[in-house]
């Protein structure tokens, strides 16, 4: 997800040295599309987008990145062929899920395809889960095909009849704004008995007219925000930065390249939320315990100086007058796990948050740091206010996790925000041994108490 070659939308023979990336990836595309005759169903790509897009070129047999909700359903609740046709609907009505990205004249660019939704039951083998299922059915995830994907399997080890949905999308088409909706409007195509043939072609223009509209509106923002002034931030900030890297193999850990990985490993906690103000309070505690813990877990290298690791996380979205459409409008955040930063440097951080990723990383390369653009851990905070339930019909979905799935980093923790904090970490288990992770996992657990408790007592 976040392996990434700072080069991508750089082409060093037609733009000048100075023009950010984005500049050069707005000029290459327009010429691209001139060329083209500008068709319709032609768009750019976001800067998050072209990440994920490049991070599937780089990944062992080119998998996308795939974002899954789970929910658990009593079983026969679940309709197959009407949550197949609300499922076509969506693709029907919104643009970044019938869009499939692809290369004009060298130019990475998504084109709008004809609507389409998998929506197929998985059946567990002899001795699997309903997760098990879930779980094989992500893993076998190809890159031809829609974003938008279902998997309903019965769980046969559930205490009582049960089956399991996984809602699945290529992270492309979906950030957590997206999910959202998804869930809202999935809701009401298969309360309505929506099918493809149901959306009005005045709403699937609109819809077209406004998702164009947003991405070029992000592309602008993204131009904007690569300012000097952002880019010599960035390069300072993480000029003494000494991420793993390839994320070297933890002592204890098995490492062997004739083997496929293990399913990965994890480890959960929930904490009373308290009175804190949602992201604005909560986050930074969280992102200053994670670096903490991020520091323990990577630890040295091999020549005994220590590491700073860099963490990712999401921020930002959309800008604030562009439509609410699906797609990935999320910037990744870079925070090198420097002692003692703590949550002031964030808050400077958030000034420039809305510098790209890949102009971040050519930042901190002309700065001297060594740095691919891979990064140690990842951090997501989900706000469960902004998330509906999913309900088909009459059935409620009770959303579950299914842990095991691969990751695209040593680490990552994620917290979702409701009436509660569920902590989560999982972690990948060829780099990292159980026993160090799960010793980090509990100093998380502690430090983040402790720091919640402190900052409420401040007010």
């Amino acid at each position: 997800m976040h392996t990434h070659h700072p080069g991508i939308g750089t082409d060093t023979r037609t733009a000048p040295a100075a023009a950010s990336i984005t500049a050069q990836y707005r000029a290459r595309y327009r010429r691209a599309a001139e060329g083209a005759g500008e068709p319709a169903d032609l768009l750019p790509v976001t800067g998050a987008q072209r990440r994920f897009l490049l991070a599937r070129r780089l990944a062992p047999g080119g998998r996308p990145d795939v974002v899954p909700l789970f929910f658990a359903f009593p079983r026969a609740a679940v309709d197959l062929d009407r949550l197949r046709a609300a499922a076509g609907h969506l693709a029907a009505v919104h643009p970044a899920l019938r869009a499939r990205p692809g290369v004009l004249r060298g130019t990475p660019v998504q084109r709008l395809a004809a609507p389409e939704a998998q929506v197929s039951r998985v059946r567990p083998r002899p001795g699997e889960s309903g997760a098990d299922a879930l779980r094989r059915a992500l893993a076998a995830w190809s890159a031809e095909g829609p974003p938008l994907r279902c998997f309903l399997a019965d769980d046969p080890a559930a205490g009582e009849p049960t089956e399991l949905l996984a809602l699945a999308l290529d992270h492309v088409a979906c950030d957590e704004q997206s999910l959202g909706r998804l869930s809202a409007d999935l809701g009401v195509a298969y309360r309505d008995r929506l099918d493809p043939g149901d959306a009005p072609a005045a709403l699937v223009a609109e819809e077209a007219a406004g998702y164009r509209e947003a991405v070029h509106q992000q592309l602008a923002a993204e131009e904007r925000a690569s300012t000097p002034r952002s880019l010599a931030y960035w390069a300072q900030r993480l000029a003494a930065a000494r991420p793993d890297g390839a994320a070297a193999q933890d002592a204890g850990a098995a490492s062997s390249d004739a083997q496929p990985p293990r399913p990965t490993g994890a480890a959960q906690v929930r904490l009373p939320a308290g009175a804190h103000d949602g992201r604005a309070m909560v986050f930074p505690v969280l992102l200053d315990a994670c670096a903490d813990i991020a520091r323990a877990l990577h630890g040295t290298d091999p020549y005994g100086m220590e590491r700073v690791p860099l963490l990712g996380y999401p921020w930002g979205g959309r800008p604030a007058a562009a439509p609410p459409v699906l797609g990935c409008f999320l910037n990744t955040v870079v925070h090198p796990a420097l002692p003692g930063a703590g949550a002031d440097a964030w808050w400077d951080d958030l000034d420039h948050a809305d510098t790209p990723f890949d102009e971040v990383v050519r930042a901190a390369r002309t700065a001297g740091a060594a740095w691919s653009g891979a990064l140690d851990g990842l951090l997501t905070f989900e706000d469960l206010h902004r998330r509906p339930p999913l309900a088909l019909g009459d059935a409620a979905g009770r959303e579950i996790h299914v842990d095991g799935r691969p990751l695209q980093a040593p680490f990552a923790v994620s917290v979702s925000y409701g009436t509660e904090l569920l902590v989560r970490m999982a972690w990948d288990r060829d780099a990292v041994s159980d026993a160090r992770a799960e010793d980090a996992f509990a100093g998380l657990t502690r430090l983040l108490r402790d720091r919640l408790n402190a900052a409420a007592a401040a007010g």
